[in-house]
């Protein structure tokens, strides 16, 4: 989805597009039935062709069918893979990507998320010289956006998406123009923003109530938050910061007070449980769960870690 906004952007500007290149349709949902991922969506919609290569890296194919219409520049948004370097020779002004970072910090497939999930207040998009490296190239241009205290990756996804499809526009106009000097990363101030796993949502308490609350911020729609209780798998859905010193608990244990479930972290800070979601039941708010399974006093969330 990400990429959308600058497909669309390129096409209704004075750019050319003479070629969309993105996956192929998978199977989804319950029928299985292939869908068209949203960049071809919006290709299709805006009258430009289309190819779908499995691989590109040693596909003589794709590579005969780019070379042969010689295009000034390559347009990389959200491919989140190591450009092969027949590719990054083959146009005038090289390869230019869109990065939803600011560069050098959340190299890598899930920068907005990492960037959310850290803390990070402000973030903002990077148009780069892309290289053999991940992320790695030269910048060319870059903007801010600032990240409010309840964004999501979910919220801040479009806002950037927006605001890097005008810095796109912004990027090939200068460099036609010569008005842009690439300069070198500061390879020293690298951060890495690895793709999502399951394993990232499951809740560490021994973390600051703020770092879980930021981690299940920037971990939306996919791959959540998650812990155990009785056994049983519990999806944390909303979670909030307690202030400092309202309560002291050991990190995973449980509270109750009235009809609010708290819950212990690292730190000597905690966080209040909104709503939440027992394996095999429906998503609730957390005095349905209170009121339901009345935790006992010193009951604790996961494996209590010594």
């Amino acid at each position: 989805m990400f990429a959308v906004p600058a497909l669309d952007a390129l096409v209704r500007g004075e750019h050319r597009v003479a070629l969309v290149v993105t996956q192929p349709d998978r199977p989804k949902g319950r029928g299985m039935e292939l869908a068209l991922s949203p960049v071809k969506q919006k290709a299709l919609e805006l009258g430009r062709p289309v190819t779908q290569p499995e691989k590109i890296k040693n596909n003589q194919e794709f590579r005969e069918q780019l070379a042969t219409l010689q295009p000034d520049a390559i347009i990389v948004v959200g491919y989140g893979r190591i450009i092969p370097p027949w590719m990054l020779r083959l146009p005038k002004y090289g390869n230019i990507n869109l990065h939803a970072s600011l560069l050098p910090k959340y190299r890598g497939a899930a920068p907005i998320q990492w960037a959310i999930a850290s803390g990070e207040t402000v973030t903002g998009n990077t148009t780069m010289l892309l290289n053999e490296g991940l992320d790695t190239g030269d910048i060319l241009l870059q903007n801010e956006l600032p990240i409010a205290p309840e964004d999501t990756a979910v919220t801040l996804a479009p806002r950037l998406a927006a605001i890097g499809a005008d810095l796109l526009l912004e990027t090939l106009d200068r460099l036609a123009k010569g008005t842009i000097v690439p300069r070198a990363q500061d390879h020293s101030q690298a951060t890495l923003a690895p793709i999502l796993s399951k394993d990232d949502a499951r809740v560490d308490f021994h973390r600051t109530a703020s770092e879980i609350c930021n981690r299940l911020r920037g971990f939306q729609p996919w791959p959540g938050a998650f812990t155990a209780f009785r056994g049983k798998q519990l999806t944390l859905h909303s979670m909030q910061p307690l202030a400092a010193g309202e309560i002291v608990l050991h990190p995973s244990e449980l509270a109750v007070r009235g009809d609010r479930l708290l819950v212990g972290c690292g730190g000597n800070t905690a966080v209040e449980i909104v709503e939440l979601q027992l394996e095999g039941k429906r998503r609730m708010a957390a005095r349905e769960f209170v009121n339901g399974y009345r935790p006992s006093p010193g009951e604790c969330l996961g494996e209590r870690k010594s």
